[in-house]
């Protein structure tokens, strides 16, 4: 039996203030095991990308247990949380947010400068490499393709070798062809890495390339099925 490394419990969360408040998450319990792809799907305002964003410790909940990796990222206080996640959760947003003056090496390499991480540098020239960049070290954003420039941000998630990689829309801004390879980069990555990936994803075939599908409806969780349960025809007799 795989260990639990993501678990929620009755996760509550208000977004805004009095008039403008909204109750974005009710009452959620979630568990996902190490090295699951997990796939959170739903429509707009459902609530799936601020689940994320608590999956990744960058919003708080009101109410409810979040724990990642065995830490209760619900008591954590601001600096122990920023340190944590820094060590333990890889984010891949859908809009790169690399530094503009800052080469590819550099993006990846200063957040593990300013961990005290051992070998920034080499590290990451070594996950550039691993995403098929190694002859685009020294390119600024600016000089990359949004294909390039999303493996960037993926490598800089994976230099501090993280248990969880947390992904919202990491396809959303590329074209179907460039989508397709960043995500055949993200699985094989998951795959060789045992790492945990959770993603936020409109695009429903990048949703069944996961293990499993989580569907989020008014702040809720609607459905949970993994691959076998939506695919019953592939299970052996």
């Amino acid at each position: 039996m795989r260990k639990t490394i993501i678990e929620l419990k009755r996760a509550d969360l208000t977004l805004g203030n009095a008039a403008a408040s909204v109750h974005v998450l009710k009452d959620i319990d979630l568990e996902i095991a190490q090295g699951e792809a997990v796939g959170i799907v739903g429509p707009s305002g459902s609530g799936k990308s601020t689940l994320l964003m608590v999956l990744a410790g960058l919003e708080r909940l009101d109410s409810g247990e979040i724990h990642v990796n065995g830490a209760p990222l619900h008591r954590l206080g601001e600096d122990a949380l920023a340190d944590f996640r820094g060590k333990n959760i890889g984010i891949v947003f859908q809009s790169f947010h690399l530094i503009a003056n800052m080469t590819a090496l550099e993006n990846v390499a200063i957040p593990l400068e300013l961990a005290n991480v051992r070998n920034p540098f080499d590290i990451a020239r070594k996950e550039l490499e691993a995403v098929g960049l190694g002859e685009r070290l020294r390119h600024y954003p600016g000089q990359l393709s949004g294909g390039e420039q999303q493996r960037v941000a993926i490598a800089r998630a994976l230099a501090p070798s993280p248990a969880v990689l947390i992904a919202d829309e990491p396809t959303g801004n590329l074209d179907s062809e460039t989508g397709r390879q960043i995500a055949d980069l993200l699985f094989a990555q998951q795959a060789e890495r045992g790492m945990t990936l959770v993603l936020v994803t409109h695009d429903l075939a990048l949703a069944s390339r996961c293990s499993r599908q989580v569907r989020v409806a008014s702040g809720r969780i609607a459905a949970d099925a993994t691959a076998s349960a939506r695919h019953p025809e592939n299970q052996p007799a």
